[in-house]
């Protein structure tokens, strides 16, 4: 959306998604001028650890390569891979802005987040043997 839009847009974007008001839209709604994009992720449903809904402000002000990079970033964040780490690489999530689009490494990721074998709300010790599993299966090697 555009500058002068983007306030209209989220304001009625929350009529349209259940358990989601306007205050709960503000940090996409009110972006400081130096950010170029953002997405807001909710967990509105009986189970708290499942995204619901995604909101993502890209500006369309964006050149074209920041607006697709945006684009690519947000939603993979709204699908659930929500943090950037210096440690992601190669990777979109490390913020040293080396890669523009999403990379192997971050399909890989993706595929494992949407694998059947894990589930939401699993904690960390029941996930990890799983997640180990498909990292070795992705890479095909040890780990």
């Amino acid at each position: 959306v555009s500058e002068d839009d983007r306030a209209a847009t989220i304001n009625q974007i929350a009529t349209r998604l259940p358990g989601i008001t306007q205050a709960n839209l503000t940090a996409v709604r009110d972006l400081s001028r130096d950010i170029y994009c953002a997405v807001a992720a909710y967990a509105t449903g009986p189970d708290r650890s499942t995204y619901t809904a995604a909101v993502a402000v890209i500006r369309s002000e964006n050149p074209d390569l920041l607006r697709l990079s945006c684009i690519h970033e947000e939603l993979a964040q709204g699908l659930g891979l929500a943090n950037d780490s210096p440690a992601a690489r190669p990777s979109i999530f490390n913020d040293d802005d080396e890669f523009a689009l999403l990379t192997d490494h971050d399909e890989v990721l993706l595929k494992m987040l949407y694998d059947d074998r894990l589930r939401a709300g699993m904690t960390q010790p029941d996930a990890d043997p799983i997640v180990r599993m498909l990292a070795r299966e992705q890479t095909k090697g040890p780990l």
